[in-house]
């Protein structure tokens, strides 16, 4: 493994060697660029150490064996790389402050482009920056709007839904969409059957007293390490958790509504299609949820984005 150099720069890691951040580019011709060809992995720091380092990688191999790419390097290897980033990161930011890491892979420069830029194997990038705590922060007290657009999740038949890849138009266009319908909401994707799936870059769960929590089916959206975490942390507290198919009329007669990804962990959803749900304030269970996922991880999750929003 490369050493990594002095600089009051972060560091990046890309292709075999440490860099400063701001040098860390890719070229116009690379496959990940020219058709979003990118498996990418992105994971948060709690007190400085990766939070399911070991899911993450396994997911990161998943998906390049679906897309028939060999990195040439070994993911053991890529999670010493990421802690030894994280390591030398975290020393430029204020101790109680932590970090976002981010592993992707692309198959390399275009064949199409060869005389321009020749193929020297898949391009391999592991970078950190500060977690963006004002994004989310406020969004524990108020909760989270959802709005369901005529873009749809990409059916199975273009690629399997546990592919984590950076092919992410349709999430761009029906935030746009979304947000125009409603300022500041978010969308809810369904699927060709009219199912819900995801919100974008967020795995959804519906919260019913009589039934628990509630996830879509596992085959038919991307296998969020967050929701499988969130997962655990119900059945500490004695909540029990199971998957069926689910429609906008559920989402929208739940109990509670929770959103879950790697940065923000768990947080409410309130309105969906501009009505409220269950009142329009956060429930308690998210509240519980998060305290129970504070306690696992050793820090106060809301107070420490609330402290840090503003920096």
């Amino acid at each position: 493994m490369p050493e990594a150099p002095p600089t009051s720069e972060p560091l990046a890691y890309l292709n075999g060697r440490y860099l400063p951040l701001s040098q860390a580019a890719i070229g116009v011709f690379d496959v990940g660029f020219l058709q979003g060809v990118t498996v990418a992995e992105q994971l948060r720091t709690f007190g400085g150490q990766l939070f399911r380092l070991d899911l993450h990688l396994d997911r990161l191999a998943r998906s390049l064996k679906l897309i028939g790419v060999d990195p040439g390097i070994s993911l053991d290897e890529l999670g010493k790389i990421a802690t030894t980033l994280v390591e030398r990161n975290r020393s430029l930011i204020d101790r109680d402050d932590d970090l976002g890491a981010t592993m992707f892979v692309t198959p390399g420069m275009s064949q199409t482009y060869a005389a321009l830029a020749p193929n020297q194997g898949p391009t391999v990038c592991v970078h950190t920056q500060p977690l963006t705590f004002i994004a989310w922060a406020e969004k524990y007290r108020t909760g989270d709007s959802l709005v369901v657009t005529d873009i749809r999740h990409v059916p199975r038949e273009c690629w399997p839904p546990e592919l984590k890849c950076r092919s992410r138009m349709h999430f761009y266009l029906a935030d746009k969409r979304a947000r125009e319908t409603e300022r500041g909401a978010r969308a809810l994707l369904l699927d060709e059957h009219g199912f819900v799936t995801e919100a974008s870059t967020a795995n959804i769960v519906v919260y019913r007293a009589a039934h628990g929590l509630i996830s879509p089916p596992k085959e038919h959206i991307l296998p969020g390490v967050t929701v499988a975490v969130l997962e655990d942390v119900a059945s500490r507290i004695g909540i029990p958790f199971g998957h069926r198919e689910l429609t906008v009329a559920d989402v929208a007669g739940a109990d509670e509504v929770l959103l879950c990804s790697t940065s923000p962990c768990v947080w409410s959803v309130t309105r969906l299609n501009g009505r409220p749900i269950a009142g329009g304030n956060p429930g308690p269970l998210s509240q519980r949820l998060r305290r129970a996922w504070s306690e696992m991880v050793g820090i106060d999750i809301e107070a420490q984005a609330d402290r840090l929003s503003s920096r």
